[in-house]
């Protein structure tokens, strides 16, 4: 693998940074679960989008929590209770809200 990234990348340019600004570069980098250079490259000609390891896991986990929601709701729906119905429809609209908002971010 080492050697295809040596032949896709030949040129190497020099950028001056702070140490507060490699420092934070490295911080964002690790966030996103990605290498310094291609954090940048993604920076610099707008690739695809930086997207933090822990916001994807999230929305994983709340997609996975809306389906069980939602499995939930239709047993509680054929029982008549209006008032668990209630609750679980609200739970199921944060769910959504929160997985809206993280998408955002993206």
């Amino acid at each position: 693998e080492k050697r295809k990234a040596a032949n896709r990348f030949q040129r190497r340019r020099t950028l001056r940074l702070t140490v507060e600004e490699d420092e934070r570069i490295a911080q964002q980098a690790n966030t996103a679960g990605i290498s310094v250079s291609e954090y940048m490259r993604r920076l610099f000609f707008g690739g695809r989008p930086i997207i933090a390891r822990t916001d994807d896991q999230t929305i994983r986990e709340l997609r996975r929590l809306g389906g069980l929601l939602k499995h939930h709701f239709d047993v509680v729906k054929r029982t008549g209770s209006a008032a668990t119905l209630a609750e679980l429809y609200a739970a199921l609209r944060e769910v959504r809200r929160a997985i809206e908002a993280l998408s955002e971010r993206r």
